[in-house]
């Protein structure tokens, strides 16, 4: 599943051809879940940090879900992040990604890739 999120309403619809997809291919609803919320993370921060589009990529590969943020821009997301604390506005959602993910890296060919991988 490959999709262009340009603005917070093409988010909202990439993340719901991702979550039938997914449940198409018999994810297990609680990794759906984990998958859309770490989808929604990376495509904010892109939309916000990111020059203000990203592609989008969403793929089963061998038990896992592997998702890729594509931005425009070159701005490299931090190896390692803590959580901001609670009465911060922003700061959680690399942390929540992390949480969430087996994995996250990252490319910088063609602007900044977000790579996360997911069990499922």
């Amino acid at each position: 599943m490959n999709c262009e999120v340009d603005d917070f309403r093409a988010l909202k619809a990439a993340l719901e051809t991702m979550c039938a997809a997914l449940k198409a291919d018999r994810v297990p609803e609680n990794a759906v879940f984990d998958c859309k919320l770490v989808a929604c993370e990376l495509l904010s921060n892109a939309l916000r940090y990111g020059g203000g589009s990203a592609r989008f990529c969403a793929e089963k590969q061998d038990g896992e879900v592997v998702i890729r943020v594509r931005s425009a821009n070159n701005l490299r997301p931090p190896e390692h992040v803590d959580c901001s604390s609670v009465e911060e506005e922003r700061g959680r959602g690399l942390f929540l990604v992390d949480a969430l993910a087996q994995s996250r890296t990252f490319s910088e060919e063609d602007g900044v890739c977000v790579i996360v991988r997911i069990i499922r």
